[in-house]
């Protein structure tokens, strides 16, 4: 039964793609329906504790399952898909809406697939689904060439990444004759070790950590509500959840957790940066995707799974939407430059709704995103102070962007700008906005009680000073952002700076020192293809055609002379023959009685 929450939506794919629904309203309450379904059945399988299993032979079992973990990701990918699918029927433009909503759908299924997956093979198929329709929604807007280059950019991006799982599938089946998650704790240590780098390798490349994270600017090239999607609940959230899910078993390598850290810590401090130097705001928001969820590989590295996937349901909420948001006042902006905005007068409901994202995203109390932010912070303690540090530093800095989006987006701009609103874009923002609020509850100790006995863990707790200096960081970048924001409107968009919003050089660095080598390999090697491997084929099929004629000659004259030498020899001889026969007795009598010489002769000389 189980099953069913991954193909529901998965079949509805199908059937709205190929169905003539053209029209906002259909598409919309079709695609909502579909998703409210979904949810319906998350719930229903949650709590009856529903599974499923297919074997496909004796060592390829596919089997699905939902653990206390997994369980929350499967009910947040439908919650968040909701609002971001009805938001998407209403702003996205009508021309190829049908073939938008359907890949959505198959987005979400493809999401639930990995989420559920208690095998390796299960999860790679949803994985691989996953990247696909992330290539498909990127490049929506396909007769644009930058748009189709930017999904490509970004489907060979996280496809680099996906090679490690596919390295630590084979190793498992390798070692233990089966995929299921199950036997990974039974791996010997070489084997143990080449799973968790994969795995790792894969999770940094889905969720945007370095040095993958240019992916995620590219993405930007795809409708908003695509964006929304990809950064909150689905693609961008597979890599985190993948470490999630797996910790007990990775937590075993030494190595893991520093690891993780390290690659967090780094994409945390360098995304903050690079989205408060950044003036697009679409991009703005992707790094702080990159950022955040170098957040949630913190938490997990120091060993808090559970902090780290509460990070992102409240992380899933606000980014989309702030990311709806930036699609209304980009429409009305026609430019998704911070400078073109500020519709805080115009749009009063959307500022609203802007603001408390962006409170949520600056880590703000009592908001929920606050309290799973200072969580990060705390679990960064237990392993270093100086990583508690760093954290503070990075959300600091996730303060100040927000600050800037929000004064940018929403601030009080020009008195004679006018704007509209859809109402259903109202309710997509409001319906976020709430989210948002409602977890505001995580700060309750019963609440947090009830969670710790749901994860059977329990949270660890803050010292005095890590949450004061927690909250003096954050005051400092909500000034910073907003000196920023009013006094440098235009700062990233132009000079040397503007290199440094580009993700710090990091996209001109992977170029110059890996597209521009692979490149010059390539075409070396396709020139010694046509050189060696190319022209020794047609030099040998040249001399090959050459002792073909010449064969050819030879054979045709052998063959066909035989034949007509022979029909010559015959005619000649029946010519001659013809000769004798004059139809007269006397020649008849003579040429008889001169064979009867003949013999006569031949046998008197053989005696």
């Amino acid at each position: 039964m189980l099953w069913l929450v991954a193909l529901v939506p998965l079949l509805a794919a199908a059937i709205v793609h190929a169905s003539p629904m053209q029209r906002r309203p259909a598409l919309g309450a079709t695609g909502c329906g579909v998703l409210l379904v979904t949810l319906l059945l998350t719930v229903f399988a949650g709590l009856d504790g529903w599974v499923g299993r297919f074997a496909w032979s004796t060592p390829l079992q596919f089997e699905v399952v939902l653990t206390s973990r997994s369980v929350v990701m499967a009910l947040l990918v439908p919650v968040i898909a909701l609002p971001v699918l009805a938001y998407a029927a209403a702003h996205e433009r009508l021309q190829g809406l049908n073939r938008l909503v359907s890949l959505l759908l198959l987005f979400v299924g493809a999401m639930l697939l990995l989420v559920i997956a208690a095998d390796l093979i299960t999860l790679l198929i949803g994985w691989e689904l996953v990247g696909a329709c992330s290539w498909a929604l990127i490049g929506h807007e396909r007769q644009r060439v930058s748009h189709a280059a930017s999904a490509r950019y970004a489907f060979v991006m996280t496809r680099f990444g996906d090679l490690g799982l596919f390295a630590a599938a084979m190793v498992v089946f390798r070692d233990t004759g089966t995929f299921a998650f199950a036997a990974l704790e039974t791996l010997g240590a070489p084997q143990q070790a080449i799973l968790v780098a994969g795995l790792v390798l894969s999770a940094a490349s889905k969720s945007g950590q370095l040095p993958f994270a240019p992916w995620l600017f590219r993405a930007m090239d795809g409708p908003t509500s695509v964006s929304a999607l990809l950064h909150s609940a689905t693609m961008v959230a597979a890599g985190a959840y993948l470490l999630i899910r797996l910790e007990p078993t990775l937590a075993q390598m030494p190595w893991f957790g520093p690891a993780t850290i390290g690659i967090g810590i780094a994409t945390a401090l360098a995304g903050g940066l690079t989205a408060l130097l950044q003036p697009h705001a679409k991009k703005l928001l992707a790094a702080s995707t990159s950022a955040h969820y170098g957040l949630m590989f913190v938490a997990v590295g120091a060993g808090y799974p559970e902090i780290a996937l509460l990070h992102l349901v409240a992380h899933a909420a606000f980014k989309a939407l702030l990311f709806l948001s930036a699609g209304i006042a980009g429409r009305q902006a026609v430019s998704f430059s911070l400078t073109e905005m500020g519709f805080g007068r115009v749009l009063p409901v959307a500022a609203v709704a802007t603001a408390v994202g962006g409170l949520a995203l600056a880590g703000i109390p009592p908001l929920g995103a606050a309290w799973t932010k200072e969580m990060v912070v705390t679990a960064a303690g237990h392993f270093s102070p100086w990583l508690a540090f760093a954290v503070m530093l990075a959300g600091a800095l996730s303060a100040a962007y927000a600050m800037r989006f929000v004064y940018s987006a929403y601030g009080p701009g020009a008195d004679d700008i006018s704007a509209t609103s859809r109402t259903t874009e109202t309710i997509a923002t409001g319906s976020l906005a709430a989210a948002s609020l409602a977890l505001t509850l995580l700060w309750l100790p019963v609440i947090q009680q009830a969670l710790g006995s749901w994860f059977a863990t329990s949270f660890p707790a803050a010292p005095a000073w890590e949450t004061i200096g927690s909250l003096l960081a954050v005051g400092v970048g909500l000034y910073g952002g907003l000196v920023i924001a009013r006094l440098h409107p235009a700062l990233g968009a132009s000079g040397a700076i503007a290199s440094c919003a580009d993700w710090l050089g990091l996209p001109f660095a992977i170029e110059r020192l890996v597209g521009r080598p692979i490149q010059a390999l390539a075409q070396r090697c396709a020139g010694f293809d046509d050189a060696i491997i190319d022209g020794a084929v047609r030099r040998i099929g040249a001399g090959g055609l050459f002792t073909a004629r010449v064969a050819y000659r030879g054979l045709d004259r052998l063959a066909d002379g035989l034949p007509e030498g022979a029909n010559r020899w015959f005619a000649l001889s029946g010519d001659d023959s013809r000769r004798f026969q004059t139809g007269l007795s006397h020649h008849y009598l003579a040429f008889m009685a001169a064979g009867a010489v003949v013999l006569a002769i031949i046998l008197f000389v053989g005696r």
